[in-house]
C-alpha cells in the first residue's frame, strides 16, 4: 500500500471519529452551553485527557513503534509478539499503581492544578472531584488501546486503530442525546457523560484487541520483569510522553488560567473541537503512518527512501492545512455560529468562541508540522530533543498565556497556544536540517511558496463570496438554510484552492498518482 493510500486510510477513520465529534460537541453546546456544569466536566475530562496523551499515544507512538518494528524485522512475528507480552505486563501494573495514586490524591490535584479558579465555590469543586475521579480509570484503557493501536500501526492495520476514537463519540452523543431526551439538568447530565467516557474505553480497548487478534498476535498476560527491551522502551517513553503531550501540556496550562473566568473553559473546549478535525484527519494520518514507515526504511538501510517519506510528508501537511487555517480565520464566526448557536449557546458566546478559533486556525499549520517532523527523531530512537522543544514551548506558552490573559482573555490563551506551536515547529525543522536528517529541497520551498499564493486567491475568493452568503447564515435563518451556506462557501473555497494550486504548480497532479501506486522500498512484511 503506498504512503498516501496508508495516510487516506487513517485519515478517512480519523475524519469519521472527528464529524462524531461535531455532533457531540453540537449536542453540548445545546445542553450546557458555555454554562458551570459545562466547565466543571470540561476541567475534569481534561485531566485524564492529558495522561492518555502524556502516557499512552506520545510515548507508545514515539518509542513502542520503533522498538516493535525492529523485532519484527529481527526476529519476526514471534519476536514482536514476546516483546509485546513483556511490555504489556509492565504497562499494566503502572497504569494500576498510576490510577490508584491520582484517585487518592484527586482533591488536591483539582484544587491546585486542574482548577485552580474554582476554590471559591465548594460545589463545584466537589462535582470536579467526583467526575474526574470516575473518569481516570479511562486513562488505564487507552494507554493499552496506544500500545496495541501501536502493533497494529506496525503491522499495516491501520484501519482498527484509527477507527476506536469513533466509540467514544458515539456513547457520549448517546449519553447526551439521553439527557436531551427525558429534559435532564445541567448536572444530571455532565453525570451521564463522565460514566459514558469510561464506557467508550472499555469499548475501544475491546475494538483494538480484536484487531491484534486478527492480525495474528494473541497477547497473554506476564509477571511484570524490567527485560532489557522493556528497559530500552522506558529510556525512550519518558521523554516522548512529554512530548507527545505538548498540546494537552499548554491547554492544561491554559485551564488553570482560564478556570478564573467563568465559561472560558468551555469556550476554549469548543473551538479546539473544530480545529481538531484538521489537526487530527491530517496531523494523525502523517503521524501514524509516517513513524512505522521512516522506522522500517531506516531499519532496512533505505536513507534515501527515509528522507523522500519525510518531505513527501511535509508537502502534504502544507498542501492541506495552509487553505484550512486561512479558512478558519475567515470563516470561523460562520463555523461556529452554524455549528454552536442553539439551545443554551447564545450569540455572545458565538463572538467569543469564534475569535478563539480564527488564533487557533493561524496555529494549524505549526501544529500538524509537529507530527511530521517529530518521527524524524523518533524513528532514529532520538526522544531527548523533541522533549527539550516541548519544554522550551511550554515554558513560551505559560509565559503568554500569563500575560495575555489579563489583556484579551480566552484569546490570550489561544495565542500562547499557537505561538508555542510554531516555536516547536521551527526548533525541530532547523534541527533535521542541521542534522542532514532533513534533506532540503528546493523544489518543495517553491511549491509551499506557491501553496501560500493559491490560499491567497482562495482568502480572497471567500472574503467577496461571505457579504452574498451573510442573509442565509443569520441565527433567524433555517438551520437547513445555514449549512447550506455554509457548505456553498466551504466547496467555493475548496475548487479555488485545488484549481490555483494546481493551476499555478504548488501541487503536481502526476506527483500525486505516482504516489498513490508507489510501494516503499523497504524490507518484505512478513505479516502481509
Amino acid at each position: 500500500m503506498s504512503l498516501v493510500r496508508k495516510f487516506a486510510t487513517v485519515a478517512g477513520a480519523t475524519l469519521g471519529s472527528r464529524v462524531f465529534g461535531f455532533a457531540r460537541e453540537t449536542f453540548m453546546a445545546a445542553a450546557l452551553g458555555t454554562g458551570p456544569m459545562a466547565d466543571v466536566f470540561y476541567a475534569a475530562f481534561r485531566f485524564p485527557n492529558l495522561f492518555r496523551r502524556l502516557f499512552a499515544e506520545g510515548a507508545f507512538n514515539a518509542a513502542f513503534v520503533p522498538l516493535f518494528s525492529k523485532e519484527i524485522e529481527a526476529n519476526g512475528v514471534e519476536g514482536a509478539k514476546r516483546f509485546s507480552e513483556e511490555v504489556f505486563g509492565v504497562l499494566f501494573s503502572a497504569l494500576l499503581l498510576i490510577t490508584i495514586v491520582m484517585e487518592l490524591m484527586m482533591p488536591w490535584l483539582v484544587e491546585w492544578i486542574i482548577a485552580p479558579g474554582f476554590a471559591d465555590d465548594a460545589e463545584k469543586t466537589a462535582i470536579t472531584v467526583r467526575m474526574a475521579a470516575v473518569m481516570f480509570p479511562y486513562l488505564m484503557c487507552m494507554s493499552l488501546t496506544a500500545m496495541m493501536s501501536g502493533m497494529l500501526n506496525s503491522l499495516h492495520h491501520f484501519f482498527a486503530a484509527a477507527i476506536a476514537p469513533v466509540f467514544l463519540n458515539v456513547v457520549m452523543i448517546a449519553a447526551l442525546f439521553y439527557g436531551l431526551w427525558i429534559k435532564a439538568d445541567p448536572l444530571t447530565i455532565a453525570w451521564y457523560l463522565s460514566w459514558s467516557v469510561l464506557v467508550a474505553g472499555v469499548l475501544q480497548l475491546a475494538v483494538v484487541y480484536v484487531g491484534v487478534r486478527y492480525a495474528g498476535i494473541n497477547i497473554g498476560f506476564k509477571r511484570p520483569r524490567m527485560t532489557a527491551n522493556v528497559k530500552r522502551l522506558l529510556v525512550l517513553a519518558v521523554p516522548a510522553a512529554v512530548t507527545g503531550g505538548i498540546t494537552q501540556i499548554n491547554q492544561i496550562i491554559g485551564q488553570a488560567i482560564a478556570s478564573g473566568k467563568e465559561g472560558a473553559i468551555a469556550a476554549l473546549q469548543y473551538a479546539d473541537r473544530i480545529y481538531q478535525l484538521p489537526l487530527g484527519v491530517v496531523g494523525v494520518a502523517v503521524g501514524v503512518v509516517l513513524l512505522p514507515e521512516l522506522a522500517r526504511a531506516l531499519k532496512g538501510g533505505h536513507a534515501r527512501e527515509a528522507a523522500n517519506i519525510q518531505n513527501r510528508s511535509i508537502e502534504f501537511v502544507l498542501f492541506l492545512t495552509l487553505p484550512a487555517a486561512a479558512g478558519l480565520w475567515i470563516l470561523s464566526d460562520a463555523i461556529i455560529r452554524v455549528l454552536y448557536e442553539r439551545g443554551a449557546f447564545a450569540a455572545e458566546n458565538t463572538a467569543v468562541v469564534a475569535s478563539i478559533l480564527a488564533i487557533y486556525g493561524l496555529g494549524l499549520p505549526g501544529f500538524v508540522l509537529i507530527k511530521a517532523l517529530q518521527p524524524g527523531f523518533y524513528a532514529r530512537e532520538d526522544t531527548r530533543t523533541p522533549m527539550r522543544f516541548t519544554m522550551i514551548s511550554v515554558v513560551i506558552n505559560s509565559g503568554l498565556a500569563i500575560s495575555l490573559f489579563p489583556l484579551i482573555a480566552e484569546r490570550g490563551i489561544a495565542t500562547a497556544e499557537a505561538s508555542a506551536g510554531w516555536v516547536n515547529t521551527v526548533l525541530l525543522f532547523s534541527t533535521l536540517v542541521w542534522r542532514g536528517d532533513l534533506v532540503w529541497e528546493w523544489a518543495l520551498a517553491k511549491r509551499t511558496a506557491l501553496l501560500l499564493v493559491a490560499t491567497g486567491i482562495m482568502a480572497g475568493a471567500l472574503l467577496y463570496a461571505l457579504p452574498y452568503a451573510q442573509p442565509w447564515l443569520v441565527p433567524q435563518a433555517a438551520l437547513v438554510q445555514q449549512i447550506a451556506a455554509l457548505a456553498c462557501l466551504l466547496a467555493l473555497a475548496m475548487v479555488v484552492y485545488f484549481a490555483s494550486a494546481f493551476l499555478i504548480g504548488g501541487a503536481d497532479i502526476g506527483m500525486i498518482k505516482r504516489n498513490m501506486k508507489r510501494k516503499p522500498k523497504t524490507t518484505s512484511d512478513p505479516t502481509e
